[in-house]
């Protein structure tokens, strides 16, 4: 498929790179100043700030609840009860800790030291902060005694938390990396790795805890889920619109003076006419959807229009590489 034409969004210049975004990097030559001076410094407040509002709704709506909502907080949450049960106190915060860094270990060298610093910083944070908090989860104990409650909420603050720590590039292990680990091993996809072992774990759950609680603790890990999904997102979801018409000029033309837009022209075979044509491809807002239907449907009511999510964007006219 050839391509040609200009920026899907306003008109300007844009340069398309190809090629592997990183590399691995020799931890012995990790150049400090090249850090400080990173992105990962500044939003370094965002990702503490995103452990904190995390480790808050695991102290005070999850852990009180019996609500192993998935990964290893909720294992760490289900061996500290029989803990419990057995005369000691296994701290849920130093659980998780211990074990991402066993499992960062073996993922660490194809990481490189940026992805092991971001790491290390959002589990030890959150680890921290959870052992932290929790002479809080008393405090707060009479408006968290129902277990509907603390389910969606755990899951929404949790879900806020968890999207502020993922929006700043950062994450806090977890599922994430066992499921690198499984999938480097057996080539399974990782989003489906990450899905049966935090189902795993609220299955686990069921035993130590109740049926109920497990139930619930899935519920909660499905809303967090969403909250991530929307954090992360940040408002920034555009639509794709592809449009198939033999007035691609026209259409093209209103595109560039009434929406003030850019967009690129997909070179395109006919497959029973053999025609060859541009597709336009046009990423817009939401809100520009209504106007695009009606600049196509004026010069050519026979057209085709596909119109798909965009989850995020970047580039000139839209987020900026370093938002």
């Amino acid at each position: 498929t050839a391509v040609r034409g200009g920026p899907v969004g306003p008109r300007a210049p844009c340069a398309e790179r190809n090629g592997p975004m990183a590399s691995r990097v020799n931890i012995s030559r990790v150049n400090l100043t090249e850090l400080i001076r990173s992105r990962f410094v500044r939003d370094l407040p965002l990702v503490v700030a995103g452990c904190a509002i995390a480790a808050l709704a695991v102290d005070i709506f999850m852990v009180p609840n019996g609500l192993a909502a998935g990964g290893l907080t909720g294992l760490a949450t289900i061996l500290s009860e029989l803990a419990r049960r057995n005369g000691f106190y296994l701290p849920v915060g130093l659980q998780t800790i211990v074990f991402n860094i066993v499992l960062l270990l073996f993922v660490m060298r194809t990481g490189g030291v940026r992805y092991a610093v971001r790491t290390i910083t959002g589990f030890v944070l959150f680890g921290f902060f959870t052992d932290l908090f929790v002479p809080l989860a008393e405090t707060f104990a009479d408006a968290a005694n129902d277990l509907m409650l603390s389910a969606l909420w755990g899951g929404i603050i949790s879900g806020l938390g968890y999207g502020l720590v993922f929006r700043a590039g950062t994450n806090t292990g977890g599922s994430d990396t066992i499921a690198q680990i499984i999938s480097r091993k057996t080539s399974l996809p990782v989003g489906a790795t990450v899905m049966v072992i935090d189902v795993a774990v609220c299955a686990a759950s069921a035993p130590v805890f109740s049926l109920i609680q497990a139930l619930y603790a899935a519920l909660s890990m499905v809303l967090s889920g969403y909250v991530i999904d929307a954090v992360v997102d940040g408002g920034n979801r555009q639509r794709a619109a592809f449009i198939v018409s033999d007035e691609w000029e026209n259409i093209k033309g209103a595109i560039f003076t009434t929406m003030d837009r850019g967009c690129t022209e997909l070179m395109a075979r006919g497959g029973y006419t053999g025609t060859e044509r541009p597709v336009i491809l046009l990423i817009m807002s939401k809100s520009e959807i209504p106007i695009i239907k009606t600049i196509v449907h004026e010069y050519d009511p026979n057209a085709i229009i596909m119109i798909t999510d965009v989850s995020e964007a970047i580039g000139y006219g839209f987020k900026d590489f370093s938002a």
